[in-house]
């Protein structure tokens, strides 16, 4: 049988009735190493970029980025720029958690630049494991000229 559609919302009715704050959870400068590219496709340029490593700090967690992850990206027809990361960081007390994040940037001429991104951290049970159900967005801030780390803001929605 399929779920139905309607009801519930009476329950939800004060969780729904006001918008989303955002409440810092950490901000990250992410250490990058070159673009490779991977060739165009048909939807656009592909790309790769490794994540050699950096650090995060927030009032709940902070600690290190680890290397190994990657940032994989696409350049689409129309400039806008689709970004995948995974990787991992480690909190202070030796969790590793792992990060997806997903980034739509967005800079045509004439415009602002915006990056913003929806994000997943899986936990392993205990202390952190709160990031698991947390419902989170982020910004995203391109490398600069004197350190290639990309800074990064990560909010919870509450």
């Amino acid at each position: 049988m399929a779920p139905e559609c309607h009801g519930g919302h009476e329950k939800r009715g004060a969780a729904m009735s006001r918008a989303p704050v955002a409440v810092l959870v950490y901000e990250a400068l992410v250490d990058v190493g070159p673009t490779v590219s991977l060739g165009g496709g048909t939807c656009g340029e592909r790309r790769i970029v490794n994540i050699t490593g950096g650090e995060f700090n927030g009032p709940r967690i902070s600690g290190k980025v680890l290397p190994g992850g990657a940032d994989r990206q696409l350049v689409r027809v129309d400039g806008v720029l689709l970004l995948d990361a995974l990787y991992e960081i480690q909190a202070n007390d030796g969790t590793v958690l792992t990060v997806h994040n997903r980034v739509k940037v967005i800079h045509r001429p004439g415009t602002e630049r915006s990056a913003f991104s929806h994000i997943d951290i899986s936990a392993p049970s205990g202390v952190h494991e709160w990031l698991n159900d947390a419902v989170l967005v982020g910004t995203a801030e391109p490398p600069s000229p004197d350190r290639p780390a990309v800074r990064i803001r990560v909010f919870e929605l509450t």
